[in-house]
C-alpha cells in the first residue's frame, strides 16, 4: 500500500492532502522521515503522523452535520474561526468530505475514512447534491437550459446545474438545484452570471442521504446500513 493511501485509510486526510502532508516532512516510517507518497507500506511497518503513531481505520464512520451560516469547512483554521469540527465532539479524528462555503448551510458528511472522502468528493463519480437556492425572481426557460448545457463562471470554468424545480413567494423564489461536480461556490458563480440576486444555498442532500428535519447545528452518525448505501452510490467502492 502506498504511503499516501496508508494516512488516508488511517483517518489523516484524503489521499490528495495526504500527499501534500507527506512532502512536508510529516510522516516516518520505521523511525525514518519519508517524503515520497508512493512508498510501498507493509503490515509490520510502524508508521507516524506528526509525532503519532498510525493504524488502518477499522470501521468507517461517518457523520452527517446540519451546518450554520458562518462556519468553515475546515479541520482547522489560522483565523481562529468555527469550523464543522466545533460541532462535533468525536473520539475518532474526522474531517470534511468536501466543502461548502462559509455563507452556506446544510448537509456535510464528516468521515474517519480518507479513502472514502476522496471518492466522495471527487468529480469523477458524479455523486448528486441537492441545494435550494433563494434568489430575487424567477429563472426563464432559457435560463433553465443554459444551466442545464453550462455557463461560463469565471476562472476558466464552466458550471452547471439541473433545474429541478421553482416556486415564487411575493418577491422571493426558490429553486431547486441538483449538481454532481461540485466545483468552488458553484452555486453562488452561476447566479452571478446570470445576473440573479441570491439570497441563500442551503444544501439538502448527498449522494442517496437527505439532511430532513436535522435542527441546524446538530448532528448524527450514520447507521452501519446508511454507510453501505453511501459506499454502494459509488459503483463498487
Amino acid at each position: 500500500m502506498r504511503l499516501n493511501k496508508y494516512l488516508a485509510q488511517a483517518g489523516v486526510a484524503s489521499r490528495r492532502s495526504a500527499e501534500a502532508l507527506i512532502k512536508a516532512a510529516t510522516t516516518m516510517v520505521n523511525g525514518k522521515l519519508v517524503t515520497d507518497p508512493a512508498r510501498d507500506i507493509e503490515p509490520e511497518d510502524i508508521v507516524t503522523y506528526d509525532g503519532r503513531r498510525l493504524s488502518i481505520v477499522s470501521k468507517t464512520q461517518v457523520i452527517i452535520l446540519n451546518k450554520p451560516t458562518g462556519v468553515i469547512t475546515t479541520v482547522s483554521d489560522e483565523k481562529g474561526r468555527k469550523s464543522v469540527l466545533d460541532f462535533v465532539p468525536h473520539k475518532e479524528r474526522l474531517f470534511p468530505v468536501g466543502r461548502l462555503d462559509r455563507d452556506t448551510t446544510g448537509l456535510v458528511l464528516l468521515t474517519n475514512d480518507g479513502a472514502l472522502s476522496n471518492r466522495l468528493a471527487h468529480p469523477r463519480w458524479r455523486i448528486p447534491r441537492l441545494y435550494e437556492a433563494v434568489i430575487d425572481r424567477p429563472l426563464s426557460q432559457r435560463e433553465i437550459g443554459r444551466l442545464s448545457k453550462g455557463i461560463f463562471i469565471g476562472e476558466g470554468e464552466f458550471g452547471k446545474a439541473e433545474m429541478i424545480d421553482q416556486s415564487t413567494v411575493k418577491s422571493r423564489t426558490t429553486v431547486i438545484l441538483r449538481l454532481r461536480r461540485g466545483k468552488k461556490r458553484e452555486i453562488r458563480r452561476l447566479f452571478y452570471y446570470l445576473k440573479r440576486k441570491l439570497f441563500t444555498v442551503h444544501r439538502t442532500q448527498f449522494g442517496p442521504l437527505n439532511l430532513g428535519d436535522l435542527p441546524v447545528g446538530q448532528w448524527r452518525q450514520l447507521s452501519d446500513p446508511e454507510v453501505t448505501q453511501l459506499k454502494g452510490s459509488l459503483n463498487g467502492y
